[in-house]
């Protein structure tokens, strides 16, 4: 959630933040409106709670004095009727802020480059040089087909469309990746967490995906409970409504988990093959740091991934996402795209953000700063999503003949 402090301290200069983002002008002057509101409210609850305070001292002196404190009670009832309404208005003032606040993204940094969606993001570098074939390669749901690694007919046989199955060697290298993947973050620094694949509301919302994205999610019906997205939702509610002691930071996390999405957005994108699924497996990064440490940790997070991408030698680039493609979350994001020979482009294979402390006033985490509570900073990212990293080891390590060799970091996972 933005910080309405800042709002109400600088009033332009966070709208201006917030329009590069896309959001109205209209909306966020009604943020503004129902925080002044909010205030006033609390103002006048007061002002009737200290006559209230004044009052009782009266009664204590009419007592001792021996006056007739009939007229003193009937002031001092009306005013607990007054105050009792006070209560109620300052409530109902505070949720109308709060549910327009929890539907406004946050800011973006002040480098985050301006534009309109995914054609507007700018290239840091890129990382390995593609492959030269002497023969056309083919995409991957070819090749998984040919070597029977992975079944998309009995996926939709089992559920629906954009699910899979994986079979043999497609299904040991998704165990493979993910266990490499889990190895190699702890190696940096990153402690593995294993979290639950149903959240409740509270942690869903501590992360920025409800109330805004509620038609992407699994909802169980008739409970509060919804699998995951991905693992950023579990693992930076661990410490949901918590003060942290500031030696506990930075804490830095890895974790596997099944993630599913309904991709409500997505429509008619990627229809084929394994980009685009409704359930996908996915080995996360999180972070919780000190505000001045957070930029330290971020490159950390991408380099990470990166080397991750370049031990299992596949050509990669990152890229800053423009304003227009921004997360709801996000104040500044690296996406890392992978290259796929069979389709000639680069596709996205890990996202890598920070949410300075947007995440942490929403969910509620603190550290101890001396004697203040300060909000932390979180951050999350891929690394990576295993299915589109099988994806791209299939692309870029065919052969002509259509059989597939394997990285030589993964064949120790296979007892090659």
């Amino acid at each position: 959630m933005i910080d309405l402090k800042l709002l109400q301290k600088d009033f332009q200069g966070v709208s201006t933040k917030l329009m590069r983002k896309g959001v109205d002008a209209l909306l966020i002057e009604n943020l503004k409106n129902k925080n002044e509101e909010l205030k006033l409210a609390k103002v006048e609850f007061e002002t009737l709670q200290a006559a209230q305070n004044a009052m009782s001292k009266e009664f204590g002196i009419y007592k001792k004095e021996g006056k007739d404190i009939s007229e003193l009670k009937a002031k001092v009832d009306a005013n607990k009727v007054k105050i009792a309404d006070a209560i109620e208005i300052q409530r109902i003032k505070q949720e109308e802020l709060e549910n327009i606040a929890m539907a406004i993204p946050n800011m973006p940094d002040d480098n985050v480059p301006d534009g309109a969606d995914e054609n507007d993001n700018i290239e840091i570098k890129k990382v390995l040089t593609p492959r030269e074939f002497a023969f056309t390669p083919k995409e991957h749901w070819e090749l998984a087909e040919q070597n029977g690694w992975i079944d998309f007919e009995r996926g939709v046989k089992l559920a629906t469309s954009r699910f899979s199955v994986s079979f043999g060697m497609g299904a040991r290298l998704e165990r493979a990746l993910i266990n490499f993947m889990l190895d190699f973050n702890r190696s940096r620094g990153f402690n593995e967490v294993s979290v639950p694949a149903l959240v409740n509301r509270a942690a869903l919302e501590g992360t920025g995906q409800l109330p805004k994205f509620e038609d992407d999610l699994y909802k169980i019906d008739g409970q509060e409970l919804f699998l995951i997205p991905t693992a950023e939702v579990p693992v930076t509610n661990l410490y949901q409504d918590e003060i942290l002691e500031e030696s506990q930071l930075p804490m830095k996390m890895t974790a596997y988990t099944s993630c599913f999405r309904k991709e409500a957005g997505a429509a008619g994108r990627d229809t084929r093959g394994m980009i685009r699924q409704h359930q996908f497996h996915k080995v996360e990064l999180v972070s919780l740091t000190k505000p001045e440490e957070s930029d330290k940790v971020f490159d950390e997070m991408v380099a990470c991934a990166s080397d991750l991408l370049s031990a299992l030698e596949l050509p990669h680039r990152l890229v800053t996402l423009c304003t227009g493609d921004l997360g709801f979350g996000a104040a500044y994001t690296v996406d890392l795209e992978v290259w796929l020979p069979g389709q000639a482009t680069y596709r996205e294979i890990s996202s890598v953000s920070n949410t300075r402390d947007f995440q942490a006033r929403r969910a509620k985490i603190r550290y101890k700063d001396g004697k203040k509570n300060t909000m932390v900073h979180t951050l999350n990212g891929s690394s990576l999503a295993v299915g589109r990293t099988l994806v791209a080891i299939m692309e870029n390590f065919q052969n002509e003949d259509g059989s597939i060799d394997i990285p030589e970091v993964l064949k120790p996972y296979l007892g090659m």
